[in-house]
């Protein structure tokens, strides 16, 4: 019911994700990174500790494949599992359990993982990746979203998609960039209309934590 992206921005340093589903609210439960250390999922039949598991391999010093074998392993119910690492060299690692739901299909790249169950076909992946490694957009965000319009545009899931999310972390550690759309019968649509609104204030927003004192402000009553 689900498929997702995780890249590395090789420019910029940046991890990126980008999620769509049938289910409601997926982006809270599915999307893991940690600024300058990698990117993880978990999906399918939905473990949310399982992404943070990742992570914490990859902070104990694994790579991508050594993280995703040891918490696949330990992890008594990993058929009903779907689950994607990155790590900061880029390396990335994709599972997916024997009981992964409908059509399945993983993709490990250099620098890029994609994975999803339910699909209309692999095509959706297959797609998914490549929309956003030939995206010419400038952002890492618009690329991400390219790949999942690409991805969409290859027949996404099974049924129709209700919820999308959209998650980066760049120079510092918090998200520099946190859209969600947790219900809506157009998901797409709504998450690339929010970054529309995001991406002209996103650095403004990252300023203001650092330097509020040279910071912009929005004049607006009440501004934050």
């Amino acid at each position: 019911m689900t498929f997702s992206l995780a890249a590395l921005d090789r420019d910029t340093g940046a991890f990126g994700m980008v999620i769509a589903s049938s289910s409601p609210a997926v982006a809270s439960r599915c999307l893991n990174i940690r600024p300058g250390l990698g990117a993880a999922a978990s999906q399918n039949v939905t473990d949310p500790r399982l992404g943070p598991l990742l992570l914490d391999q990859l902070a104990a010093g694994a790579d991508a494949r050594t993280a995703l074998d040891t918490v696949v392993e330990a992890h008594p119910m990993r058929d009903y599992r779907q689950l994607t690492v990155l790590d900061r060299a880029g390396r990335s690692a994709a599972f997916s359990g024997a009981g992964a739901l409908g059509t399945h299909h993983h993709l490990a790249g250099d620098g890029v993982v994609g994975a999803g169950n339910m699909l209309a076909s692999a095509a959706t992946i297959t797609e998914l990746v490549r929309g956003y490694e030939t995206s010419a957009a400038t952002q890492f965000e618009r690329r991400l979203l390219d790949g999942l319009a690409a991805a969409l545009d290859a027949g996404g899931e099974e049924g129709p998609i209700h919820a999308a999310g959209l998650l980066v972390y760049r120079e510092v550690e918090w998200p520099e960039t946190t859209l969600r759309v947790d219900w809506s019968e157009d998901p797409y649509t709504q998450l690339a209309a929010l970054w529309e609104v995001w991406e002209p204030q996103r650095d403004d927003y990252v300023r203001r934590a650092l330097d509020p004192a040279g910071a912009p402000s929005f004049g607006v009553p009440g501004d934050l």
